[in-house]
């Protein structure tokens, strides 16, 4: 009987020490061997079949190295692999085959997809029998619970896979998870822990060619600089982080995501040099205002000269900034031309979006945000969805307060600014974004309070859920401002707050007397703070407490900055 197995050409047989090759250059992170040994073997990877021994464990090496970087032509080689072939694979075989179909839904953004083979695999981890692709298996779902914003599930799988790896004795292996731990645990608050293990990651990463995770790690400082405030320094890391893309491709798709990034830390400058014109603008008004005495007429000159000069050096560096902006985010679009990334290609326009409306130009404000959303729509990306429908409130809200295009009902804007607030509220509920549901519920609040609306019972509500929806999370700078500016609205209104009206009547719900006096605490002081020019000092003189503790009561309820814990 004749065999219908096709013969494989002998110099294409998949040999095992083949795969221990790209296996070890795997777990010693040496990127330039492993994509050494791939391109000296172009012909075996382009010409995989599935009648080659070995070829399904072929192929998910391949997927590893495909995310990685190596450009193999992963999902059409997975085409090859039809019905038939496919019921002649062992259980290990196939259980190959679904995690590198799980790596190519994930690079092609289908998170929920690539989640399904992911689990169908772990659920046949003891027949796999490979803790070395089981660790990556537990990554990879980590990294797709992360985009969906499942961050408490996706921390217990990179733990799983780092425990895996450092089991196995693979410490860089283990160090490139950890990267991945450090971020969650950033996103989750836990600040000092996530810069240890980023640094600890770095130290054992630094001697290694390893250059996308090395500047994943200087991405991410930026990050938690950008959201300090730092801006400065955060432009800097996020120089650093291209620098170390650059050494591997002159066209990553993370060097676009830095340039992105580094646009945003551009705009924080420029923010606060506007704040500074604001101010120089204000001084030149109240100067105007004072008697014109004629033997003051030279000093008076000057010192408008000195404005003046000040003025002009203030908006051309803020003009440049702007520029600068726009174009780091013209190059990312490029790149994610050539490498298609939505999440990508989304954030570059709502960046963009940010810059125009801070210049006023709320059109093409309307028209990046837009865009940003529909991109994210595509992909079912809830967390870039609810930051356009913010940045929508935000530019709807502007519009209110310029008395853009009232026509006929002047109501327009005011309206849709709510509509875009709720879906952001509702859009966050799907991640475990908290602080994008509370940046959400902020400007809600914000909303709730503008011109046309007015309600400063409903913004307060917004306010308390905002400040519970922090739960402890340092908000960005940004946020941090917007909350800031809530309040002060709130209590500007001079109404009285609603907790307050229902404990005089006896309505405590299910409160403790402590619980009632704790919040009657948060209210008062923030209260008495305000009145007292927001002098930490004079309020404590003024209710006869220590500084300490008006500082702690400022920071619970968002009043004045915690520090990083």
């Amino acid at each position: 009987m004749v065999s219908s197995r096709r013969v494989v050409p002998a110099d294409l047989e998949v040999d095992a020490d083949f795969l221990a090759q790209l296996k070890q250059r795997v777990a010693a992170r040496e990127i330039d061997l492993g994509m050494g040994v791939l391109s000296s073997c172009r012909d075996l990877v382009s010409r995989v079949d599935p009648a080659q021994e070995n070829a399904a464990r072929l192929v998910v090496y391949l997927a590893i190295w495909t995310d990685i970087g190596f450009p193999a032509p992963l999902r059409e080689i997975l085409t090859r692999f039809t019905h038939e072939p496919r019921s002649k694979l062992s259980v290990a075989d196939y259980i190959c085959l679904r995690m590198a179909e799980g790596m190519a839904a994930m690079s092609e953004e289908a998170m929920e997809a690539a989640i399904g083979h992911f689990d169908f695999v772990l659920s046949l981890s003891d027949e796999l029998a490979d803790r070395f692709l089981l660790a990556i298996v537990y990554f990879w779902k980590a990294r797709c619970l992360r985009r969906r914003g499942e961050y408490d599930e996706a921390l217990i799988h990179t733990r799983r896979g780092i425990e895996l790896a450092l089991g196995l004795g693979h410490p860089r292996m283990a160090a490139v998870m950890q990267v991945l731990e450090g971020w969650l645990l950033f996103q989750k608050g836990n600040w000092k822990e996530a810069v240890r293990i980023s640094q600890a990651a770095e130290k054992v990463l630094a001697q290694t060619d390893d250059y996308v995770t090395l500047g994943n790690i200087q991405s991410f400082y930026g990050r938690m600089a950008r959201r300090e405030g730092r801006f400065d320094k955060a432009v800097e890391f996020f120089e650093n982080a291209i620098r170390q893309y650059e050494k591997r491709d002159a066209k990553h798709a993370n060097l676009a995501r830095s340039l992105a990034n580094m646009a945003l830390a551009k705009r924080g400058i420029a923010l606060q040099l506007q704040k500074r014109i604001d101010r120089e603008m204000q001084r030149r008004r109240k100067h105007s205002t004072k008697s014109r005495d004629s033997r003051n007429s030279n000093f008076r000159g000057q010192e408008a000269h000195n404005y003046d000069s000040r003025n002009h050096d203030y908006r051309q560096r803020l003009s440049r900034l702007r520029t600068e902006a726009l174009d780091h985010l013209k190059v990312a679009q490029t790149i994610y031309r050539q490498r298609p990334s939505h999440h990508g290609a989304g954030t570059a326009s709502l960046n963009a979006a940010y810059i125009h409306l801070d210049a006023g130009d709320f059109q093409r404000a309307d028209e990046e945000a837009m865009c940003a959303y529909e991109m994210a729509e595509e992909k079912q990306d809830y967390i870039l969805m609810g930051r356009a429908r913010i940045l929508q409130c935000m530019i709807e809200n502007a519009k209110v307060e310029e008395e853009i295009g009232e026509g006929a009902d002047p109501g327009t804007h005011a309206r849709r600014a709510f509509e875009f607030s709720q879906e952001a509220v509702e859009l966050a509920k799907h991640t475990q974004h908290r602080l994008l549901l509370a940046n959400a519920q902020v400007w809600q609040g914000l909303t709730q309070c503008n011109s046309f609306f007015d309600n400063a019972d409903a913004a307060r509500e917004s306010y308390d859920l905002a400040r519970a929806s922090c739960s402890g999370n340092q908000p960005d700078h940004h946020m941090w401002q917007d909350l800031q500016a809530l309040g002060a609205k709130i209590l500007r209104k001079g109404s009285v707050h609603p907790r307050l009206k229902a404990w005089s009547q006896g309505a405590v719900g299910e409160k403790t007397f402590r619980q009632i006096r704790d919040e009657f605490e948060e209210i008062v002081i923030a209260r008495v703070w305000e009145r007292e020019g927001r002098k930490v000092s004079r309020a404590a003189a003024r209710l006869s407490i220590s500084p300490k503790k008006v500082r702690r009561i400022l920071a619970r309820v968002g009043r004045r900055k915690p520090r990083q814990g």
